[in-house]
């Protein structure tokens, strides 16, 4: 049987019985160089040992612990107390309150789960008490979490990067930005409309401008941790890898001398968890790389490319197709994985079509960011439902508005090149 037919065979089967991706990933790997009988049961442990062999790979395990030291410094509840300030007293001030927290937070942590998880999990509690519906809450939760991987520093841009030459770490993370904005106004749109609907009214009034000055100036340390990181890169000061670990510098100094929250004896743990966050990061990116190898070698990625420039799709018509392959493809496949195998096949096709690499980018990283949203795979959704102790069910139709939402975006992106390209071009970036 031809490799690559055996490859994506065993991959299908594989993820059908619940086994994990990156594991799925690896086993089919490993089956189809059993039967196949092609290439040397070596391949798996070299090319997967490759993959996680890069200097720009090493500033994913350097956010994480940034984010890990941001955190364990009282840094969630800092950003929870600036933004509720301004939202918080109006109706559905709660949602506001999510929203702009965890968006806030995003330009820390670069993760999706680590934001749901977190204050995630806290701002659920907080609305459920106020009497919000739980389940809203976690929908709400789950939905705003997407921006984590939109919002720079993001672990996925930097991956992306990595698979596709025509884009740069920093032109990504500049990307982002104004997507990640647009995606927090929507998630406010639908707050708005369920507030009103439901009747979710906001708490107290805003403090008085002497408070509000005290609580904005005590968050200014967290939120210019993100401005350090793009302005530093932007002046030729360091790489994003050498970024990353003046963001683990920077936030052990506003955990253990700024906000004292920090404590040294916390070390060792906060370092275990982010070990065992990065563990889990390099096992996807390692053993998609040795599945991205077979499928290399056997023309793969080429042949789709052919196939598709042979139907004449306009650049507008090739970016519907893409989207509708890629909502289709997140169902299933968990981000970094997808990014994975998909940005070296999609990448160079939408460069002879003349679209904008950054543009394609982003298209593409939001698109399958959106599974972890959508049932059955959908990562966040099993994480948020774990947190907030709500059904799958109830979940999954709270959701609802907010997809649609989320749609309203895509389009937006897509069909308005713009809103990704302009702030990177604008600075330089490619």
């Amino acid at each position: 049987m031809n490799a690559s037919l055996l490859l994506l065979l065993g991959s299908c089967f594989f993820l059908a019985i619940g086994v994990p991706v990156a594991f799925a990933l690896g086993l089919a790997t490993v089956v189809t160089l059993i039967l196949a009988e092609s290439y040397p049961l070596f391949v798996l442990l070299k090319e997967t040992f490759t993959g996680v062999d890069s200097f720009p790979l090493m500033a994913v395990p350097f956010f994480i612990l940034a984010a890990e030291l941001m955190s364990g410094g009282s840094l969630t509840e800092v950003l929870l107390k600036f933004a509720g300030q301004f939202v918080g007293h109006k109706r559905g001030g709660l949602g506001y309150t999510n929203v702009v927290s965890l968006t806030f937070f995003s330009g820390i942590s670069g993760s999706a789960l680590a934001d749901a998880a977190g204050p995630g999990s806290m701002l659920i509690k907080m609305m459920d008490k106020a009497g919000y519906g739980r389940a809203y809450a976690a929908a709400l939760t789950a939905s705003t979490a997407i921006v984590g991987p939109i919002i720079p520093p993001s672990i996925i841009m930097i991956i992306y990067a990595l698979q596709e030459d025509n884009v740069t770490v920093g032109g990504l993370f500049v990307a982002g930005i104004v997507p990640g904005i647009l995606i927090a106004v929507a998630m406010c749109a639908v707050n708005f409309w369920v507030s009103k609907k439901r009747n979710y009214r906001g708490e107290g009034q805003m403090p008085p401008w002497p408070e509000v000055w005290r609580t904005t100036w005590k968050a200014i340390p967290a939120l210019l941790l993100p401005v350090i990181i793009l302005g530093g890169m932007r002046a030729g000061w360091f790489t994003p890898t050498e970024a990353s670990v003046v963001a683990v510098f920077y936030a052990l100094v506003c955990g253990k001398f700024i906000y004292r929250t920090l404590e040294w004896k916390a070390l060792p743990d906060i370092l275990a968890r982010s070990a065992l966050l990065t563990a889990s990061v390099l096992i996807i990116i390692g053993l998609s790389a040795s599945f991205a190898w077979i499928l290399t070698i056997e023309a793969v990625p080429q042949t789709m490319a052919e196939w598709i420039v042979s139907m004449n799709l306009s650049p507008w018509m090739f970016l519907i197709f893409v989207n509708i392959f890629l909502l289709l493809f997140g169902i299933f496949i968990e981000p970094l994985p997808g990014v994975m195998v998909l940005a070296p096949i999609l990448g160079p096709v939408a460069m002879k079509l003349g679209i904008d690499p950054i543009h394609f980018a982003m298209i593409v990283i939001y698109n399958l960011t959106l599974g972890m949203i959508t049932p059955p795979v959908g990562g966040l959704l099993f994480v948020t439902s774990n947190v907030s102790r709500v059904p799958m069910g109830p979940l999954v139709r709270e959701l609802m508005p907010f997809l649609w939402a989320h749609g309203v975006v895509l389009v937006l992106l897509t069909f308005v090149p713009a809103l990704s390209t302009w702030a990177p071009h604008a600075l330089g970036f490619k």
